[in-house]
């Protein structure tokens, strides 16, 4: 229940400073990437997610379910992943660019703009591993 506590004093700290990035620095599109084990890539995202983190820390709290946070955390990685596949599927195909392969992680390994599609197969990948584990996790929980 520590564990709960803790991740629940993460996200309110997190939804804080996000405030401030967001409204005072005006930075929605500046990247997270310390953040991104929560689903917050940008800070613009923060200021959905954290609050999504307290609420589903302190109801699993309250309730002294740790499965269910669990449960709840491999929901919210298939939705997410979901939706980040559909995003580098059409960044492959938008004459906006808004990712710039140069700027990408692994770019230095595939150097044009097939890093999109290599981003679309990982979160593809990572959305199957999170059905999985909703559904083991189902099991164990109810």
């Amino acid at each position: 229940m520590i564990y709960l506590f803790v991740f629940f004093l993460i996200s309110v700290l997190v939804f804080l400073f996000s405030l401030y990035q967001n409204f005072s620095q005006h930075r929605q599109f500046t990247e997270t990437p310390f953040l991104s084990w929560l689903g917050i890539f940008v800070w613009g995202d923060a200021i959905i997610f954290a609050p999504f983190w307290m609420i589903s820390s302190l109801l699993c709290l309250t309730a002294k379910n740790l499965n269910l946070f669990l449960f709840i955390t491999s929901l919210f990685w298939v939705v997410r992943s979901l939706g980040e596949t559909i995003y580098w599927f059409n960044q492959q195909f938008s004459t906006l660019n808004r990712n710039p392969p140069e700027r990408l992680f692994g770019y230095r390994f595939i150097k044009n703009d097939s890093i999109w599609f290599i981003y679309q197969n990982f979160w593809q990948c990572l959305t199957i591993i999170s059905v999985l584990c909703a559904i083991f996790i189902y099991g164990k929980t109810f």
